[in-house]
Order: C-alpha cells, then structure tokens, then sequence
C-alpha cells in the first residue's frame, strides 16, 4: 500500500500583516465553512487581507474574512460574503490565544489561507502593532542586506 503525501496549497496570504505587525506566534487552525463557501474558495474568490480572529465565549471566531458568493447557488443556500465564521483549535490552544489577547497591543491577525489533505486551514499569528518608525527600520535592514548580497555576488563573479 502506498502512503498518500499530504498535499498543501495557499489559496489567500495577507501581505500587509508582517509589515504592520511583529509576528511572535503561528498556529494552523481549521475554518467552519459552508458548502457555498467551499465553492467560492475553489475558484479562488477570498480576501483575508483585512482579516482578524478574537475569542469570545471560549470560541475563536474570524472577523473580515470576504469569501464572495457563488453565482450558481439560490438565495436559500447563498451565504453573507463577511460573516463571522469560527476557527477550530483544541482547548488549550485556545486558552493560550485568550491570555494572548488580553495582553496590551496583541492580535490575532489571519496570515494565510491553503489546503492540506482536502480542507481549507488558516495560519493565524499572534502579533503586536508595528509603529511607523520600526516599519522604516526593517525596510532600511532589508535594504542594507540587498545590498550587501550585491556585493558579494560581484566579488563572486569575478
């Protein structure tokens, strides 16, 4: 028999999160989703770059989240493009993003959505707010390291 290797795709990535936040933590969480939903995500209509998670009630739920409707379903099966929809995580895990959270200036922020082994997972990243001025000090340290990589691609070369 042979062994199935699990398969792994990014469907959605939030580009802005690891420029306006310092990611400390990730965690791969499942997402509850409708049928509707599921179809949408196939043909690729989701954007997760607004989106956010808190806990409540001892559950994660997932803010900002716009999976587009799909076109071919009825008005009875369609779903809200914005909905609130929630993560699957076990117990602790939970219990670890809620002290997370009640700390000053910590977030949840949705990094990337994909599939592994037939089911949509979301990383999720426990991040503080970035300030203006450490945004231009990275952009400075990414710069600084181009440019030395340069270099040493030029001594190389010769």
């Amino acid at each position: 028999m042979k062994k199935k290797k699990p398969t792994s795709s990014e469907i959605s990535t939030n580009k802005k999160a690891r420029r306006d936040y310092e990611i400390t933590q990730t965690y791969e969480c499942g997402i509850e989703l409708k049928g509707t939903e599921v179809k949408s995500i196939r043909a690729g209509k989701v954007n997760i770059s607004d989106s956010f998670a808190r806990v409540e009630r001892g559950q994660v739920f997932l803010y900002g989240c716009d999976i587009q409707p799909w076109e071919t379903a009825g008005d009875f099966f369609q779903h809200l493009p914005k909905r609130s929809r929630r993560l699957l995580l076990h117990k602790m895990e939970i219990f670890k993003l809620e002290q997370l959270q009640a700390q000053k200036g910590c977030t949840l922020v949705a990094l990337k959505l994909y599939w592994k082994n037939g089911k949509v997972k979301l990383a999720l990243g426990v991040g503080k707010g970035k300030t203006h001025r450490d945004q231009r000090y990275d952009l400075k340290a990414r710069v600084e390291l181009r440019e030395a990589q340069r270099e040493v691609a030029r001594i190389n070369r010769r």
